[in-house]
């Protein structure tokens, strides 16, 4: 295990532990914000280097026993996701370094041509701070809020996501769902 990760991993496993999804999400999102604000949370280099041309993806832990994974993302300046879900998967986010823009969506229309997404709002989140999806409300997408700087989040999934499904804009308000496999870089 990663130095510096042990504190959010007992975080981690005591809270999958505690029952169903709202409690489990919503105790981890608590704490998690207390572990990076009071500095518990160290990730080496080699998890926050960003990439040149996309957001990395890096694992700092695994447990397939108790269904989870922790990705560290590093978003260099101005790269972000399009609109995706999580394929149906639980996550909790919390900024680690830099700030973060969230914006979230609500699926309105779901045919078999397209989708239709109602913008619910933008979230500018800093060191500290994290939030939670939870299916059916997993739609959003994110992006590095600085031009200048790089920042680390931390993802925390009630899985591997190893796959999601990314919409790609269609024109008047439609986007395509595309399945994007997902890995992790190095």
């Amino acid at each position: 295990m990663q130095a510096g990760t042990q504190q959010l991993v007992e975080l981690v496993n005591d809270a999958v532990a505690g029952g169903d999804v709202q409690t489990i999400t919503d105790t981890i999102t608590r704490k998690l914000c207390r572990l990076i604000r009071g500095g518990a949370v160290e990730l080496p280099a080699s998890l926050t280097q960003p990439c040149g041309d996309h957001y990395a993806r890096r694992l700092v832990h695994r447990d397939d026993g108790r269904g989870y994974s922790i990705i560290a993302m590093t978003w260099g300046p101005g790269q972000g996701t399009p609109i995706h879900d999580h394929a149906g998967m639980w996550c909790v986010e919390g900024v680690w370094a830099g700030r973060i823009e969230v914006e979230q969506y609500d699926l309105v229309d779901d045919g078999d041509a397209c989708c239709c997404f109602v913008r619910q709002g933008l979230t500018e989140a800093g060191v500290g701070s994290a939030g939670c999806l939870i299916p059916p409300y997993e739609y959003h997408s994110i992006r590095n809020a600085s031009d200048a700087q790089s920042a680390v989040s931390l993802h925390i999934y009630g899985g591997d996501m190893t796959r999601c499904n990314v919409y790609e804009p269609l024109g008047e308000g439609r986007f395509q769902r595309v399945s994007k496999p997902l890995s992790l870089d190095a």
